[in-house]
């Protein structure tokens, strides 16, 4: 089957294209380096033709509240009205653990727009919400940094690598739409402020990690479960002790 892959050339999406193509399925990568431009529409139509999915795993240039909104809107949009012109049967979309319970986030409420222009499409769909990645903890940490103070909130955190979540997206994508969504997350849980302290300190950095209750994640403040998934979550296979020592110089 065609699977066209929105996003198809950044790290979740290129893994994603190397799986469909494992599997036997022809996957089209569509990105403005391939000549696909969601905002604007541009190669949609071609790239769309004979799809049977459309994977959406594109995200905003710019975490600005208004940018990042006018993103997630527009270009899925887009994407819906050309998967629906070519009669595509699945539209799968990555999203966030925790996206709707986090509204003081300008991201996240963006992240809920774009599930409800995918819902209300008309297309069979299948939303994926993945706790963070293992490859962001160390932009994680420089974002919440102050000087030399790391400031992160005292909650649960349940990270899982990029890997596990191409896994489960080239999977959904190849099967039957839900209509809904599911959750998946690492095989462990973590303190996040203690997790980045270890990490940083891992790494040999001087940094002093805070724990701060009243530290923002994304623009928000969080609770204590804001990060982790709900009931019966689909956990990946890799464990970031292992993730840690494979990416070590």
């Amino acid at each position: 089957m065609k699977v066209v892959i929105i996003g198809g050339t950044g790290l979740i999406g290129s893994k994603v294209v190397t799986r469909l193509r494992q599997s036997g399925h022809e996957a089209v990568p569509a990105a403005p380096a391939t000549g696909v431009n969601t905002l604007t529409g541009e190669g949609l139509d071609a790239a769309l033709d004979g799809a049977a999915a459309v994977v959406d795993v594109a995200n905003s240039p710019s975490f600005d509240a208004a940018a990042v909104l006018e993103f997630f809107q527009t270009s899925t949009r887009n994407v819906a009205t050309a998967a629906m012109k070519a009669g595509v049967g699945h539209y799968v979309a990555l999203s966030v653990v925790g996206t709707e319970r986090l509204p003081a986030s300008g991201y996240f409420r963006a992240k809920v727009a774009q599930e409800q222009v995918i819902a209300e499409s008309g297309i069979p769909y299948t939303l994926v919400h993945a706790t963070q990645f293992f490859e962001f903890l160390a932009a994680i940490a420089q974002s919440a940094t102050d000087a030399s103070t790391v400031r992160i909130a005292p909650v649960l955190f349940q990270p899982i690598a990029a890997d596990d979540v191409a896994d489960v997206v080239a999977e959904v994508s190849a099967g039957t739409p839900l209509n809904g969504r599911i959750e998946i997350a690492g095989p462990d849980r973590f303190r996040f402020d203690e997790l980045i302290r270890d990490f940083l300190h891992g790494k040999g950095d001087p940094r002093e990690v805070v724990a701060d209750e009243h530290a923002p994640y994304f623009g928000a403040e969080l609770r204590w479960d804001s990060l982790v998934p709900g009931a019966n979550p689909r956990l990946g296979v890799r464990h970031l002790r292992d993730w840690l020592t494979e990416a070590a110089p």
